[in-house]
């Protein structure tokens, strides 16, 4: 978009908080900002994009697809309309999704060829930090016993025992975007060392990046051989799907420690759950299923060597407003006629 007086309307397709809806009318005078709070779902928890089930009166689901058809900004994916968005919202040149993970959707509901003169931008970043936090707590976790001293104190136990620390322990990271590198970051504070598997690897730093050394997806089993603990912080595209399998699991160090905070996709759970009971894997850390919600009859559940986490890891209530800072930043760019940040390859999926 080229700089002109014309309105840019934006509809908000989420809940925000009205102090970060302020921020994007303050954007530009030529922003007009759609939004009622009353015509989305209400959160659950802080920065919950999809809500408590909700359904609009008629005349509220009547005026919201009216907005649909004026909006040509749009603050996520409209969650009532996945299926018929494209001929809903014709005018939409720009979407800006408050996750990182947007590809398989966008792919799924084929919008890029429904939608081919609309802009994908993801909110990649904003879940780096929380990410990384939970991947490390869940290394110490395991390697500090929490499970065991939280059971001692339940039963009034006084035990001595002897746990390990991180110093000089290896990771291996596949995944080197926004929160690979968090996590790779965060180790190298606790002395790790660490490896990192991305796409490609090829003119890059490893310092750069916080990692000993960076491989290529198809050097894969030399970054896993004799790893201590692994990170899964990968896109779920069709270069990754299984990645993770018997296999690769037989080159850890036996009793491994393995955190995904990628996407369920990218693990053959049957392996996984096989050397967890072999002890081939000493710990998992969970935050994602193939098949989400988790199966109330999985044995994921009752195992006490894996912590489950309901894809909720990189939520943190100071989301939205990190969200925001991309979405205003990269309205302004949209304004100016600028190239935006994050923009979805809908080829490669992230």
């Amino acid at each position: 978009m080229s700089e002109s007086s014309r309105a840019v309307c934006v509809l908000i397709a989420s809940y925000l908080e009205p102090h970060h809806v302020e921020r994007v009318r303050a954007v530009d005078p030529r922003v007009e900002v759609m939004y009622e709070p009353q015509m989305l779902p209400r959160p659950r928890y802080a920065a919950d994009h999809d809500g408590y089930p909700f359904e609009r009166s008629q005349d509220d689901e009547k005026l919201w697809v009216s907005w649909l058809a004026e909006a040509e900004v749009l603050f996520d994916f409209d969650a009532s309309h996945v299926d018929d968005l494209p001929e809903l919202a014709a005018s939409v040149r720009w979407i800006q999704a408050t996750s990182a993970g947007i590809g398989q959707f966008v792919a799924e509901h084929r919008y890029a060829e429904r939608m081919p003169d609309t802009i994908f931008s993801t909110s990649s970043g904003v879940h780096a930090i929380p990410l990384a936090e939970y991947s490390l707590m869940s290394i110490l976790m395991f390697r500090r016993k929490i499970p065991q001293m939280l059971a001692d104190q339940q039963e009034h136990r006084w035990e001595r025992f002897a746990s390990t620390d991180l110093a000089e322990r290896s990771l291996a990271v596949v995944g080197l975007g926004s929160i690979g590198r968090e996590v790779a970051r965060v180790a190298s504070a606790f002395g790790m060392s660490t490896v990192g598997v991305k796409r490609t690897p090829s003119g890059v730093d490893p310092a750069t990046l916080h990692v000993e050394a960076v491989y290529a997806f198809d050097e894969l089993h030399t970054a896993l051989r004799g790893a201590e603990h692994l990170v899964l912080a990968a896109p779920h595209t069709p270069e990754t799907e299984g990645l993770i399998g018997e296999a690769e699991l037989a080159l850890l160090a036996p009793g491994a420690i393995i955190v995904n905070v990628a996407r369920g996709a990218l693990v053959d759970e049957s392996a996984l759950l096989d050397a967890l009971r072999s002890g081939q894997v000493g710990g998992a850390a969970l935050d994602v299923f193939r098949d989400e919600p988790l199966s109330p009859d999985s044995p994921f559940w009752t195992m006490p060597n894996v912590f489950i986490c309901p894809h909720s890891a990189g939520t943190s209530d100071r989301e939205n407003g990190r969200i925001t800072d991309i979405f205003c930043d990269n309205l302004r760019r949209y304004l100016a006629g600028e190239p935006l940040l994050n923009v979805l390859d809908t080829a490669r999926l992230y």
